[in-house]
């Protein structure tokens, strides 16, 4: 498996590996969840983001989420995921699973914004590319949650609509306008 994330390989790597991690058969809130990755990496690619950013959104399930408990591989194993889609990447994903949201969300968008490792209890400053990063990923993960189950757009929709709203400068113009697209009053149901 390549490690670099500009390899035209690299997503069919993560792909492999998601698919040997049992991803294809895990039930999801938007279908199994090797199809939810699947969409969440297509649609960081609409938004023209980089690779590693693309294959993080692709992975960024592997270590659980605060959102989502089941886990593809443990911690323990990070340099498998590594091995597969580059250190970039895996720290991304890493970075993506261990947040503590209830602590975490209210901070953001703030340029020095704290962030709490849900799995070390640990408070640090990621900076800020690291939290637009972070937050490009949340509204990918999300925004294919809110366009596939009507029932969550009904449920979250306006919640995520104003976290994202305030999370605006984090984001950028084209993952703003699908926030808008999806999630505004009026927009177009999918």
């Amino acid at each position: 498996m390549g490690s670099d994330p500009s390899d035209p390989a690299a997503p069919e790597a993560a792909r492999a590996l998601l698919v040997t991690c049992g991803a294809a058969a895990l039930d999801h809130p938007g279908g199994t969840l090797l199809a939810h990755l699947d969409r969440v990496e297509t649609r960081l690619a609409a938004w023209n983001a980089r690779p590693d950013l693309r294959l993080a959104g692709l992975c960024h399930a592997f270590y659980g989420t605060d959102g989502f408990a089941e886990s593809l591989l443990p911690l323990d194993r990070r340099a498998e995921l590594a091995a597969a889609i580059g250190p970039e990447a895996e720290q991304l994903v890493h970075l993506y699973a261990s947040c503590d949201r209830k602590f975490t969300y209210p901070h953001l968008p703030a340029r020095d914004a704290p962030f709490r490792d849900r799995f070390t209890g640990a408070t640090f400053t990621p900076g800020p590319a690291r939290l637009a990063d972070f937050a490009e990923i949340t509204a990918a993960n999300e925004l294919d949650l809110a366009a596939v189950n009507p029932e969550f757009r009904s449920r979250h929709g306006g919640p995520l609509l104003s976290l994202f709203t305030r999370w605006r400068p984090l984001l950028s113009e084209r993952a703003f306008a699908d926030v808008r697209g999806v999630l505004a009053p009026g927009g177009p149901e999918r």
